[in-house]
C-alpha cells in the first residue's frame, strides 16, 4: 500500500514565507576586516632642507669646539626658520651647551705663538675685533712678524677697511716676499682685488733682504 504524503502546512495570509539566506547577501570577510586608510607621509616644507643644512653646520662647529660659530648657526635656525619647530628643541639644547662653554673664562694668550693661534681661530670664526686685539699685541712685541702682519691685512680686509689692509699687506710682503704669491690666491683678500694699491703691491719688484728690512725699520722723515 503506497504511503500518502503529508500535506504541507498552510501559510497564513499575514505570515511571510521564510526563505533560506542567500550567500551573496552575507558581508564578505574582506569588507568586515578592512580598516581605515593608511595615513599619508607628511609633506616637507621647502625650507626644511636648508634649515637642516644650517643645523648640521652648527653641529660640526660644536664638534670643533668653535662655540661662537656654533651659536651663530643655531641662532640662525631659530630666527630664519621659525616654522621648523621640530628642530628648535634640539637647537635650544645645543645652544645651552655653547653658552655654558663660552661663559667659562679661558686663559688669556701670553706668548706670540698663543696669540697667533688665538687670532687664527678668531678670524676663522668671523670675530675680527678679537683677532685684531691679539695681532696688535704681537705687532707691538715683534714689528717684523710677517705672519701677524699678513693676518692683520686679512682681518682688515674682511671688515672692509681696505686702506689698513693694503698697508699691512705691503709690510708683510716687504718682510717676507713669499707673502706676495700667497696673497695672489688668498680668497680672504678678495675685497682688495679692485684696489690699485693692492695690485701694485703684488707686482712690485722684490728688494734685497737687507734693503727690505731697512725700509721697514727706518723711521719716516718728517
Amino acid at each position: 500500500m503506497a504511503k500518502q504524503r503529508r500535506p504541507s502546512k498552510p501559510v497564513k495570509d499575514n505570515e511571510k514565507p521564510v526563505s533560506s539566506p542567500n550567500i551573496e547577501d552575507r558581508p564578505t570577510a574582506r569588507a568586515s576586516q578592512s580598516g581605515p586608510p593608511a595615513p599619508q607621509a607628511p609633506v616637507r616644507r621647502s625650507t626644511y632642507v636648508e634649515a637642516v643644512s644650517v643645523y648640521e653646520r652648527g653641529l660640526e662647529a660644536l664638534q670643533r669646539h668653535d662655540y661662537h660659530a656654533a651659536t651663530e648657526l643655531f641662532e640662525t635656525v631659530l630666527k630664519q626658520f621659525p616654522e621648523e619647530k621640530e628642530l628648535h628643541e634640539r637647537v635650544r639644547l645645543y645652544l645651552n651647551i655653547c653658552q655654558r662653554q663660552t661663559s667659562r673664562r679661558e686663559p688669556e694668550p701670553q706668548t706670540i705663538e698663543e696669540r697667533l693661534f688665538a687670532s687664527t681661530l678668531a678670524i676663522n670664526g668671523g670675530r675680527y675685533d678679537e683677532a685684531l686685539s691679539q695681532l696688535h699685541l704681537v705687532r707691538d712685541e715683534d714689528p717684523d712678524n710677517d705672519h701677524a702682519l699678513y693676518m692683520l691685512a686679512v682681518a682688515h680686509a674682511q671688515r672692509g677697511e681696505l686702506v689698513e689692509a693694503v698697508a699691512h699687506l705691503m709690510r708683510a710682503i716687504a718682510v717676507n716676499p713669499e707673502n706676495r704669491s700667497l696673497a695672489r690666491h688668498d680668497p680672504d683678500l678678495e675685497p682688495l682685488r679692485a684696489d690699485e694699491s693692492f695690485r701694485s703691491a703684488l707686482e712690485a719688484l722684490r728688494l734685497p733682504r737687507a734693503e727690505r728690512r731697512r725700509s721697514v725699520r727706518s723711521p719716516s722723515r718728517r
